[in-house]
């Protein structure tokens, strides 16, 4: 690395002993700051706008003519006794071609990991938006069901690279009393895309024949943004400071808190480079016993954030109104509906969530979601089952769109932004990058999974769907309570203490033991 410095062993005693104040601040919200994670966070636009497209493509019968011919088929035959009108939708081909992207992002987000750390976060970002640009073109002018699949995969990939990147951006950007909000930023723009996505099904439906073609060229547009967004971004001082030095690292803090004292935030930074250059293999390191807690989060968090059943309405919300009684239109009009209802629900989890704190959304996300699962399933199990002929009266179609409308606000103050929030959050330095990536690889090998079984679930468990998605969030919420401490208004580089004062995981916590009279950081 290139014009770095030193710390010598009596900065390094200072640090560590705690003559720094335990109430330090990093202050500073600067303009710089804002527009930075702003740019950044339309990475999210990405990942939601590609989630919620592929549901509402594959309700399109121009769609399904070209390329799904014998669900196409089964769409036109008229209900009965003898249908089992939830696996009309059941093909394993078309779930390949919608959950082909996340296990293409699974694999990226590890190449992305390597990038980040060696790199910087501003690469990777770069990076991902480009290979949308490629996934979108290939999708939008797909002659066949390869096509589409091999556009899923760039998707993928540029998801996997924004996903491990953004998050982490915008944490180490941000200062700490705002991290929780501009973080959510990230979920914010994921919530914008999935209601892009629906709304542009919605209009691209009417389009006769080529509708489809405009809905999955679009994901375009969202990958320009972030690749022209990239080249504009600073790098975080985290990175400039494990890349190239202290002093860049230094000129980047006062950039971006403005006229506030740096010297406190910058000491967290030293102390945290000098423990990440002694580590060589961080996924070997991230096993280590003193890690525990935070492998423990990386993995459950984002795992249990996808078996809230999220991502099953958010792919197949089209495709579950059509099952239950809608016509195609007004499937994807309630689609929209959901979009709405979600994004406000963003937008006030982010005016609250460094005010209330994370588990506070945590715990009623959860138990919003637990209450309107159960009604929906007893209510899809006494009326949709009874009819007879696989249909449902328009009343009680209605009052499960609503009540599916509850669900996703419970999961879009909580959950949503929270399973990305955490995670950033309370990695230290030195296992940051590989951290985020097991999130991330967590979070798409379960939305893959869903996505694969969903339909094949939806037609062998039915209404039973709803319950089973309701027992996880019963457990989650009972791990949040008993595993999860409160990280609202911590210093980044100083989540440890969090860690090692909680009942359970103070256990695991490891205080090294000595350090190198001199780390070279240069």
């Amino acid at each position: 690395m290139e014009g770095g410095g030193r710390v010598n062993m009596e900065e390094g005693r200072r640090i560590s002993s705690g003559s720094v104040p335990a109430d330090k601040k990093y202050e500073g919200v600067t303009a710089l700051v804002v527009g930075a994670c702003t740019i950044a966070a339309t990475g999210g636009l990405i990942f939601g706008y590609d989630n919620g497209i592929s549901g509402g493509v594959t309700s399109m019968d121009p769609f399904l003519r070209k390329f799904f011919p014998d669900i196409y088929r089964k769409m036109q035959l008229p209900p009965d006794a003898h249908t089992n009108a939830y696996c009309k939708f059941d093909s394993q081909i078309l779930t390949t071609f919608t959950s082909s992207l996340f296990i293409a992002g699974l694999l990226a987000t590890f190449v992305a990991s390597y990038v980040t750390r060696a790199y910087g976060r501003k690469p990777s970002i770069f990076l991902g938006g480009v290979s949308v640009l490629i996934g979108a073109a290939l999708n939008g002018g797909a002659v066949n069901v390869a096509m589409l699949i091999v556009g899923r995969i760039m998707l993928g990939i540029g998801i996997g690279f924004a996903d491990q990147a953004v998050p982490l951006y915008l944490s180490e950007m941000a200062p700490r009393q705002l991290r929780g909000a501009l973080n959510m930023g990230f979920q914010l723009f994921v919530s914008v895309g999935v209601l892009f996505a629906n709304l542009t099904n919605y209009g691209t439906a009417k389009i006769h024949m080529w509708g489809w073609r405009l809905s999955l060229g679009l994901a375009f547009v969202p990958g320009l943004i972030l690749t022209l967004g990239s080249m504009w971004l600073p790098e975080t001082p985290n990175s400039l400071i494990q890349t190239q030095g202290i002093e860049q690292a230094k000129d980047m803090l006062q950039r971006i808190r403005g006229n506030f004292s740096i010297e406190d935030e910058l000491h967290d930074l030293i102390e945290a480079t000098q423990t990440s250059k002694m580590v060589k293999h961080p996924l070997q390191s991230i096993m280590q016993r003193k890690y525990r807690a935070y492998l423990v989060m990386v993995v459950a968090i984002p795992m249990f954030q996808q078996l809230t059943g999220i991502n099953a309405v958010a792919f197949y919300a089209p495709v579950l109104f059509r099952t239950i009684g809608f016509k195609s239109n007004a499937s994807l009009m309630s689609a929209v509906l959901i979009g709405v209802v979600g994004l406000i629900a963003t937008i006030l989890s982010m005016v609250v969530v460094d005010k209330y704190g994370r588990r506070f959304l945590f715990l009623q996300g959860g138990l919003q979601m637990f209450i309107s699962q159960v009604i929906i399933a007893v209510i899809l199990g006494y009326k949709f089952e009874s009819s007879g002929d696989g249909s449902i009266s328009k009343g009680y179609a209605y009052l499960v769109v609503v009540l599916i409308c509850i669900y996703v606000v419970g999961f879009a103050w909580s959950w949503g932004p929270l399973g990305w929030l955490v995670p950033s959050e309370i990695l230290p330095l030195e296992i940051r990058s590989i951290g985020q990536s097991i999130a991330v690889s967590v979070n798409l090998l379960f939305i893959f999974a869903i996505a694969q079984g969903f339909l094949a679930m939806l037609c062998h468990f039915k209404f039973s769907i709803f319950l089973f998605f309701a027992a996880w969030v019963f457990i989650m919420t009972l791990f949040v309570y008993s595993f999860l401490p409160e990280t609202k208004n911590v210093g980044i580089e100083e989540m440890k203490n969090v860690w090692n004062e909680h009942w359970f995981w103070k256990r695991f916590s490891i205080e090294e033991l000595s350090k190198p009279k001199e780390i070279s950081i240069s």
